[in-house]
């Protein structure tokens, strides 16, 4: 029995530059200002890379490999550190970065994920955070917070 595979894609539009999106993805010093991670690659095809908790342990938390690299587009797979002996708990993440008048309209597609797997369950909510994260730090220098947890909901008296 074949695992349905779905996809995610957000799109955002930021006030900056492409030069500028780009290295905010691939430089390990300007991922973990908004994300709390380091993406760390030669960002050439067919190497690896690692997503790297921007902490005391330094935890590798996802791996994968660059597939295909340009000043405007980003392909990488995508898997738990943990899982990364299993070729099927890969995916794919696309970064699309396209000049738009003043702006930048930043695509990010995340494919071959499991229906209902946690990875797939966990990028939904993270993809929106962290790019609003980017977001806010290439306009305003102030990134905002990847980690926070929604606020319990208080019951009316």
């Amino acid at each position: 029995m074949t695992k349905e595979a779905i996809s995610f894609a957000y799109t955002t539009y930021i006030v900056s530059t492409p030069g500028k999106v780009f290295e905010a993805i691939t430089k390990p010093d300007l991922a973990r200002r908004y994300w709390g991670h380091e993406n760390v690659s030669d960002w050439k095809p067919g190497s690896s890379w690692q997503h790297i908790r921007a902490n005391d342990e330094r935890t590798v938390e996802l791996v994968g490999k660059v597939v295909e690299v340009s000043p405007t587009r980003l392909v990488i797979t995508w898997a738990n550190a943990s899982q990364a002996s299993d070729p099927a708990s890969y995916s794919r993440v696309t970064f699309e970065i396209e000049e738009y008048e003043a702006m930048v309209r930043l695509t990010v597609t995340h494919d071959e994920l499991e229906a209902g797997s946690g990875m797939a369950n966990g990028i939904k909510r993270g993809w929106p955070i962290v790019l609003s994260s980017l977001k806010s730090f290439l306009e305003t220098g102030q990134a905002i917070d990847v980690f926070a947890k929604p606020r319990a909901s208080e019951r009316a008296a």
